[in-house]
Parts: C-alpha cells; structure tokens; sequence
C-alpha cells in the first residue's frame, strides 16, 4: 500500500527527533514554510531512550516562541506514532496540512529559499 498525503509535504529524515534542534525548526520558518511537524517514537519507545521526549520539548518551546514573535505556535506540531503506522503519518500529514492552510501563509516572508 502507498502512502497517500499532500504533496506539499516534505519528509526531512533524521536518526531520531531528538536531533531536530531549535535552530533548525525556527530556521524552516525563516525560509518561508507555513508549519513545521515531527513524526516521532511513541513516548516511551524511543530506539534512542528519550529523544522523542527531547524534541517534545523543544516544539513545546518553538511553540511559545512563535507565540510570542506573533507567527502562531499551532504552526508547529509533534505527533508520535511507530514506524508501523504509515498511515497515521498520512494522517497527521492531512491534518497538519489542513490546520496549516486555514492559518493562511506565514507571516515570515524573508529569508533566502535555497
């Protein structure tokens, strides 16, 4: 079965989500995304102990920091599933795709797009 989620979703892989730092986050916003989302460990399954708790935080922070520079933290999601759960990922794709459009575009329109 293949995957069905918006086009317009990029899948930046990485070892675990505990590697995405803040900077990265803040800097896809920088460029001019609409929303940023990890897809992550189920809490407490994490093949790297606590990375996912890690990057829980994190977008928990980048939340708050979008808040308060006015660009909207519900921007930014973390959702958690296993690596079985393709179509979650669809899902949450969708659903993070949908809350993105009815934000309308960033505000953050500077940048250079490389």
């Amino acid at each position: 079965m293949r995957l069905s989620y918006p086009s317009n979703v990029k899948v930046v892989k990485v070892p675990c989500t505990g590697r995405v730092d803040i900077l990265l986050i803040l800097h896809a916003f920088e460029n001019g995304v609409d929303g940023v989302y990890l897809a992550g460990c189920l809490e407490g399954e994490c093949h790297f102990l606590k990375g996912n708790l890690r990057a829980k935080k994190r977008v928990q922070y980048v939340k708050g920091l979008l808040e308060e520079v006015g660009i909207g933290g519900e921007r930014v999601e973390m959702f958690n599933m296993s690596a079985s759960q393709g179509q979650r990922f669809a899902q949450c794709a969708q659903e993070m795709t949908e809350r993105v459009r009815s934000l309308g575009p960033s505000p953050v329109k500077g940048g250079s797009k490389k």
